[in-house]
């Protein structure tokens, strides 16, 4: 191990700075896809009128989603084969933004079988955050007089080199999201608006170790921009209540999450909170939703999580041989898959349920070393169709 990485390791890392990104620029057409992002993007609201949705206009989309691979790459086993219209990364990329970690990421990413595949960063990727970046950059050498900013940039490389990686890869159909709104016309005609955020809480307000990157702390709370006619809202972390582990994820995400609605939200973050959830919405919910006051929970449908894997002393052989089947089938098949279309048994409602996607692919020392992607199916807007819209507020 080198004397960076054996004085990293020996440090604590605590996580306390925000930082604002630049505000996205129109991206080129790239043959497939057509892109377009914001900060804010007006992407819409939900119409006054009570008017079906006019079905006849959508576009069904098959999602391939992923989260924290930690510079993990896929192996003949387990390596998705099923092609999607899209591919979703929900960040941490990396294991501890290692520069070399970033190109295992993008080999991965190239691994997966969509034509279009959209990534965010995630807390362990530090050096996609320009002032965490250099604040730990200027903290390692400050208790380590040994660590010159070369040796620093062997291993982190030089700030911005992780973003320009990404860059490069643009012609692969990989796309690194900044915070913000981002439209795109996809290759099956159909229009997808995604919201994007890297940013989660921590609960620690340290000044010495490394930070991790894109965090802020929970007494601050972040603004989660998340307009109204997003599709999927794409975040490292989960909301508050959903797939959250003790409850880890953000209040201030659940209440954005809540207001806008979207088709999907997909997260990773918290690797024991592996799997999926078809969550249905009160009409009512008050100007502060909580998990609390705003799901209806007799009309959600828990689709998978690890529980209904793993091994429980109160399971009987019936149980037993089922996990055992689900499990078998998950690795043949390397994914864990559901489908909300029309044709479904739970078709997704929008703008009246949201399903609810934790895809950490790592997992922990207490369960499965490696968790599955999703496969999912939902149906999108085509690009120009008139679909309506439904008033929820």
């Amino acid at each position: 191990m080198s004397n960076l990485s054996h004085s990293i390791s020996a440090k604590k890392r605590l996580a306390t700075h925000d930082v604002e990104q630049n505000e996205p620029k129109r991206a080129r057409d790239k043959g497939s896809f057509t892109h377009y992002s914001s900060k804010h993007a007006d992407t819409g609201d939900f119409a006054s009128s009570s008017k079906p949705l006019n079905t006849e206009n959508l576009v069904k989309t098959r999602l391939l989603i992923i989260s924290d691979t930690h510079a993990m790459e896929f192996n003949p086993s387990n390596k998705p084969l099923q092609r999607a219209d899209v591919a979703i990364h929900c960040g941490d990329l990396t294991d501890n933004s290692k520069i070399d970690q970033y190109q295992s990421a993008i080999r991965l990413l190239k691994d997966l079988n969509a034509p279009l595949k959209l990534v965010i960063a995630g807390n362990h990727d530090f050096a996609m955050d320009d002032a965490v970046y250099q604040k730990n950059m200027v903290e390692t050498q400050r208790l380590d007089s040994s660590i010159s900013r070369e040796l620093w940039a062997q291993e982190f490389g030089e700030q911005g080199e992780a973003r320009k990686i990404f860059e490069e890869a643009r012609d692969a159909g990989i796309i690194f999201l900044q915070e913000g709104s981002h439209s795109f016309t996809l290759k099956n005609g159909a229009k997808l608006t995604v919201y994007a955020s890297p940013f989660t809480p921590s609960d620690s307000r340290g000044e010495i170790g490394l930070d991790w990157g894109f965090q802020y702390h929970l007494d601050d709370g972040h603004d989660y921009a998340i307009e109204k006619g997003v599709d999927i809202a794409i975040t490292h972390g989960p909301p508050r209540g959903i797939m959250d582990h003790k409850q880890r994820g953000c209040p201030d995400l659940f209440k954005a999450i809540a207001h806008a609605r979207p088709r999907v939200h997909c997260f990773g973050h918290v690797h024991r909170s592996w799997g999926a959830k078809l969550v249905k919405w009160k009409d009512e919910m008050g100007e502060t939703p909580s998990h609390f006051t705003a799901i209806d929970n007799a009309g959600c449908v828990l689709i998978e999580n690890l529980s209904r894997l793993k091994g429980s002393n109160f399971d009987t052989p019936a149980d037993t041989q089922e996990k055992k089947e689900k499990l078998e089938r998950y690795t043949r098949e390397r994914c864990c898959n559901t489908s909300h279309c029309r044709e479904n048994a739970d078709p997704l409602q929008y703008g009246e349920q949201t399903l609810f996607v934790n895809a950490a692919f790592k997992g922990d020392a207490e369960g499965l070393m490696e968790q599955f992607p999703w496969l999912v199916d939902i149906e999108l807007p085509m690009a120009g169709g008139d679909v309506a819209n439904y008033n929820h507020e």
